[in-house]
């Protein structure tokens, strides 16, 4: 089971050890996070995606492109999954939180670039509470 690998060996079996940017390849795998039914999503920066894989390591779905509108990122960092399914990014360059559903549709954002109440400066991790 993918649970019990360190993140490196995580992404080599979901990448089979390949660097690209096809399904279950990668130009550069950031972060990583398992749901509870266990699914696994991880980062992939360069290519401004999010790809989602079965606790088996089969290639499920992909999404994200460059930009700064909605569902778009600019270096996606770090993931994390809620209790309920939903799916945190953290979008480092565009400074703001993205929330999307288990199957990548988006949901809603929060922050702007900036130092003050809810603003951000890169935010390189998120994550969620049980509650």
């Amino acid at each position: 089971m993918l649970q019990r690998l360190g993140r490196y060996e995580v992404l080599e079996t979901l990448a089979g050890g390949g660097q690209g940017t096809g399904d279950g390849e990668f130009d550069s795998a950031g972060g990583v996070a398992a749901a509870s039914d266990g699914s696994v999503y991880v980062t992939d920066p360069f290519q401004h995606r999010i790809q989602k894989f079965t606790s088996e390591g089969v290639f499920v779905t992909k999404w994200g492109t460059p930009g700064e509108g909605d569902g778009e990122f600019n270096r996606p960092a770090a993931v994390a999954v809620a209790s309920d399914g939903s799916v945190y990014v953290s979008d480092w360059f565009n400074h703001r939180i993205q929330k999307f559903t288990s199957e990548g549709v988006f949901v809603s954002k929060w922050g702007t670039e900036g130092t003050g109440d809810g603003q951000f400066i890169q935010p390189a991790t998120v994550a969620v509470a049980s509650e």
